[in-house]
């Protein structure tokens, strides 16, 4: 059985300091040191800042999906900016999520070849994807909010890149049309951030910057002395962002006996 994982981070970004991050590449590090010392993964890489061009995380997700079997444990973790692409032609307004990867300016990963890549997934193979980036906003930079521990919305508006936005409404219509994917397909557990049209955090914790829904997230599972299932470390993780005034609540997508199943197993 293989134990593998890829954990990306990007702090750095090609359009100023105000759209910078600061916890990105501490979010990467503690999701791969946590695996390595409490998971038994054996083989994890990590891609930060300038080496997690759009090249490298995909060349680095096919190398993490490569030959496996059934038994195999996966997992993928990205920290980030996020952002989307807004679709105007249609009679419904639409887009499409996507990742920034640290050549934003000129490439971004959309969620449809993600789907695409992990649709051919063995099974019996588990894998997890844990998102702690922004997908939607109305804003044009990542908006610092002044606040004792400097919190940052981990979002890069699309017209940075000359791109098309929806305004609120229609990133709200556009949310509440039929899925064209439901969970009931999913062969991945997702855990995100936040919901479609919230902000994923940036913040200074404990003396150390990390993204929010991250920091509670280890801290729920190392709490729980690394015994927990994915249903149960979103039921954690939302009250103890709650407690500490993030306006954001992960979600927990996939199968329903995958949201069930322990932790990375």
């Amino acid at each position: 059985m293989a134990k593998k994982a890829l954990c990306v981070g990007i702090n750095d970004y090609p359009y100023g300091d105000d759209n910078d991050l600061n916890g990105c590449l501490n979010d990467a590090r503690d999701w791969s040191t946590l695996l390595k010392k409490h998971f038994d993964f054996t083989d994890v890489k990590t891609l930060l800042d300038a080496q997690a061009t759009k090249v490298n995380i995909m060349a680095g997700l096919k190398n993490l999906l490569a030959g496996a079997k059934a038994g195999d444990v996966l997992v993928f973790t990205n920290a980030s900016h996020g952002t989307y692409i807004a679709d105007k032609g249609g009679d419904e307004p639409k887009y499409d999520e996507a990742i920034c990867p640290y050549d934003v300016d000129e490439r971004l990963i959309v969620d449809d070849e993600l789907r695409r890549l992990f649709a051919d997934l063995p099974k019996g193979v588990s894998l997890t994807v844990i998102s702690d980036s922004c997908h939607s906003g109305t804003v044009t930079r990542a908006k610092i909010t002044h606040t004792p521990d400097q919190r940052r919305r981990r979002f890069l508006h699309p017209n940075l890149r000359g791109e098309e936005s929806l305004t609120a409404g229609e990133l709200q219509a556009a949310a509440r049309k039929k899925e064209k994917y439901p969970e009931s397909g999913m062969n991945e557990v997702l855990l995100s951030g936040c919901k479609h049209n919230q902000y994923s955090s940036d913040a200074l914790i404990n003396g150390k910057f990390h993204g929010a829904m991250t920091y509670y997230a280890i801290k729920a599972i190392t709490d729980t002395n690394y015994k927990i299932t994915y249903a149960e470390l979103l039921n954690q993780v939302v009250p103890l962002l709650a407690d500490e005034n993030y306006d954001q609540v992960p979600q927990l997508e996939g199968k329903t006996e995958n949201k069930m199943k322990q932790l990375f197993t």
